[in-house]
């Protein structure tokens, strides 16, 4: 199988590294907006360096996975729809929501494959506690509480373009909240606060965010997230039931400390980032998409499963700034608003004036 690869930043980096290893996967071409990084990357690891983008699309590949800039990811996916490959794209599928309706509508005219990376659906912890809340372990679950926490900052030219925290990192949270739980959120009040670094007031960010989430069956979720946690990275989810109560992410590198004389003790080795925490679901979403393409296995998280649970974003966000309840059947893309193709065609109405 003949792989291109969109972006060698970061994530973009650790997915060549795991498809270069990968049994199935016997040509990887990759590139970059940076041509001498993506030209260092492919020497170190056998593949081959494209000029351009352009060059993915023409020489022969029979998939695509987009890491580049976000603001490229709906074109992008478009474009790989078009010449009929399956996708694999970080998050999000685009920079606001009509091009992410769009987008979508591209892949289910052209019956090609999307695949969204929410990794979390392959951590081995997050996949128990689905396992535990759908074989009724707990009871009835009644409340869940979900918690993100970035060791620093990032850098604030990344932060102008990350789409805010709701969008940015608390959709992970999202995306658990319903993948874990099988129900779908209903309504939210959210909150954040920008009290920290300026950076993130002058971005029209916050450093800071809490939302209270209604489920379909009247379980209440919390989500929290920080963006500067000194003691180190720190991802976490509660689930309470009637009969038993389960913590995804508590472990001995979990950066908490206890207060109580008999307590656990501190933590040698925190973790430090996402790409250390969650790198065994990175190399297992990869593996995933592999499957997908060759006809192997379902799809795990498609353009419809990932525009639901940024939805639940997007109706965080505009909580926080109009500072009320907002229910998401406000928010385009649901599916009691019809299919996504006429959701693009009908465009935001004047709703979602924020760009990422």
């Amino acid at each position: 199988m003949r792989i291109g690869l969109i972006g060698t930043g970061r994530i973009g980096t650790f997915h060549a590294h795991t498809l270069s290893r990968h049994r199935d996967v016997g040509n990887l071409i990759v590139t970059d907006a940076d041509t001498a990084r993506a030209s260092a990357l492919a020497d170190r690891l056998g593949a081959t360096a494209a000029p351009g983008v352009d060059e993915i699309f023409t020489w022969g590949v029979d998939a695509v996975v987009i890491t580049a800039n976000t603001s490229a990811h709906g074109e992008l996916i478009g474009r790989a729809a078009r010449a009929g490959l399956p996708v694999f794209c970080e998050k999000p599928i685009a920079v606001d929501m009509p091009g992410t309706l769009n987008a979508i509508a591209e892949v289910e005219a052209a019956g090609t494959i999307l695949q969204l990376g929410f990794q979390r659906r392959f951590d081995v912890g997050y996949t128990a506690a689905r396992e535990a809340v759908r074989s009724g372990k707990l009871g009835r679950l009644h409340t869940v509480r979900a918690i993100s926490g970035d060791q620093a900052p990032p850098p604030a030219d990344y932060l102008a373009l990350s789409g805010g925290i709701f969008r940015d990192t608390l959709v992970h949270d999202f995306d658990m909240v319903r993948w874990v739980t099988g129900r779908e959120v209903t309504e939210v009040y959210a909150t954040g606060s920008d009290a920290g670094p300026p950076i993130f007031s002058a971005t029209q960010d916050v450093d800071t965010a809490a939302a209270i989430l209604t489920l379909d069956d009247g379980t209440l979720a919390t989500a929290t997230a920080g963006r500067i946690n000194g003691a180190g990275y720190d991802v976490r989810m509660e689930l309470a039931g009637e009969l038993d109560q389960i913590a995804v992410g508590l472990d001995d590198r979990t950066p908490i400390s206890s207060t109580e004389p008999a307590g656990p003790p501190p933590v040698v080795n925190p973790w430090t980032g996402f790409l250390e925490r969650f790198a065994p679901a990175y190399e297992a979403e990869l593996a995933a998409f592999v499957e997908v393409v060759r006809g192997e296995r379902a799809n795990p998280c498609d353009g419809r499963e990932a525009l639901q649970t940024l939805r639940i974003a997007e109706a965080c966000e505009l909580s926080r700034r109009e500072r009320r309840l907002v229910r998401l059947a406000e928010i385009p893309g649901g599916p009691e608003q019809g299919s996504v193709a006429g959701a693009a065609a009908a465009g935001s109405g004047g709703w979602g004036r924020r760009a990422w």
